[in-house]
């Protein structure tokens, strides 16, 4: 993140406009709008200025800019179309302590204006830190048709009853909680139909059943598939709950992209797993869940991958639901789908692939004992999960058990990160190839002859400095 964003409140603060043009009368303008007063300094005005001259809080210098003219200023937009007096003039207002503002000009702000979505009280904003205002406006533009004007009155309800419902709900994670439930209730539908006295009557209901301390406090569990690692590839329900969870219960494979995504006040509990490096046994895993739940959070159980495919997730909501704890499941993009369409290898594949079987590497007790002759069917790719560790006795396996040593592998490194890594080879010299690369993990494993389609259908170009070559497949 490369500024801060912040809302400034400018109301009764003086804010300079250097400049008599259209972009210089836009920022007069819209400082006019956030209830500053704005003190405009140029020699001549254009007729873009005309509709604010006679404005109770606009005043004009018919000269050029000098230092007292921005004493006391919080902010100062300068935007004379002269490189030279722009320069000047930001000097000027900076030994003020003005922040300073250069339209199109971001490598000399202090502040960048962003793209406006007006619904007030709601504003939303959106900026590139000023390095492509047209990205922003397009931005804007697409949203104006995906907020409805109504969410203004929502917001307006919103605050109104604010107070009325801390009178009722003094605890702030059960107030939250109400108002959440709320946004997605029949009270928010009648506002943004119009029907405020409808929406009055209903709340009141909704408060009166909220307030009961009959009611037991029971939160909720979100079970999520935090996908492969790419945050482009979660769910929109997975974006939601991630927003709305009290408590974000998360393993080692998700990476910050993912919890940067994360509630900003949200509690955050690592309970990461690494082979012979347990930080929290799986049954007291399942135990968190539920004693969290019963402290009346909204706990999202954030797992790499699907948590229903070798994410022991079934184990976790099974307690859950042995101790009556409300929960949902959301299935996020596994690791051997997601590695492999990074990797440009097909799971299936009309010439050389008409069936994929998903397979652990990693059994409890180390050496899996796989169902072998399942395993080694023809046109079949084999998807191995966990299999870096234990990659040199996994190949000696299928080669003794009948497979034909020059069978294409890849493994993806990292798949769908930035440093993501593919290495190819066949069973007999993969393990040497990956140890060679140093491959650290988390890894996906693909078997079969899909493999030799990456020369011609990799796509994803990782930022990491790395490139394969394309013949043997090793690091350059």
């Amino acid at each position: 993140m490369d500024q801060l964003p912040i809302n400034l409140t400018v109301r009764g603060r003086k804010v300079v406009v250097v400049g008599a043009g259209i972009v210089a009368a836009r920022k007069a303008e819209l400082a006019l709008r956030a209830g500053a007063e704005v003190f405009v300094v140029a020699p001549e005005l254009d007729d873009e200025f005309l509709p604010l001259v006679e404005h109770a809080r606009f005043r004009h210098r018919s000269r050029q800019a000098e230092p007292q003219d921005f004493a006391g200023a919080l902010l100062a937009y300068v935007a004379t179309g002269e490189a030279t007096e722009d320069l000047r003039v930001r000097d000027l207002a900076r030994a003020a302590g003005a922040l300073v503002n250069l339209p199109d000009q971001p490598e000399l702000c202090d502040f960048a204006s962003p793209a406006i979505l007006e619904r007030a009280p709601l504003m939303l904003t959106v900026s590139s830190a000023g390095t492509s205002p047209m990205l922003t406006r397009l931005i804007r533009e697409q949203l104006e048709g995906s907020i409805p004007a109504t969410f203004g009155d929502l917001a307006r309800f919103l605050g109104a009853i604010r107070d009325e419902v801390a009178a009722e709900i003094p605890a702030p994670d059960a107030r939250r909680h109400f108002f959440e439930r709320l946004l997605e209730s029949p009270v928010a539908d009648l506002v943004l139909a119009g029907d405020e006295p409808g929406a009055r009557r209903l709340l009141a209901q909704e408060l009166a059943a909220a307030a009961d301390p009959s009611r037991p406090v029971i939160g909720e569990v979100y079970l999520v598939g935090g996908g492969p690692g790419d945050p482009d590839l979660l769910t929109f329900r997975a974006m939601r709950l991630l927003q709305r969870a009290d408590v974000v219960v998360y393993d080692r494979l998700i990476g910050s992209p993912i919890l940067n995504l994360v509630r900003r006040d949200a509690e955050r509990i690592y309970v990461g797993k690494r082979m012979g490096d347990h930080e929290l046994p799986q049954e007291e895993i399942s135990q968190l869940l539920v004693t969290l739940a019963r402290q009346g959070k909204r706990v999202l159980r954030l797992k790499g991958g699907d948590p229903f495919i070798f994410g022991r997730g079934g184990e976790e909501i099974e307690l859950l639901a042995d101790e009556g704890i409300p929960f949902q499941v959301v299935p996020g993009i596994t690791a051997a789908a997601a590695c492999a369409a990074y990797a440009g290898i097909p799971l299936t594949h009309r010439d050389h692939a008409q069936s994929c079987i998903f397979v652990t590497g990693h059994a409890k007790n180390g050496r899996p004992d796989l169902d072998w002759a399942t395993l080694l069917q023809p046109h079949q790719t084999v998807a191995v999960y966990m299999g870096l560790a234990m990659l040199p006795a996994l190949t000696e396996d299928f080669i003794a058990h009948g497979a034909d040593p020059t069978t294409p592998v890849a493994i993806v490194d990292n798949g769908t990160r930035p440093n993501q890594r593919v290495i190819t080879g066949t069973i007999a010299d993969i393990a040497a190839r990956a140890a060679e690369a140093g491959l650290k993990g988390p890894s996906m494993i693909l078997i079969g002859s899909v493999v030799t389609l990456r020369d011609k259908l990799a796509w994803f170009r990782p930022d990491s400095g790395h490139s394969v070559d394309r013949q043997s497949g090793r690091i350059a």
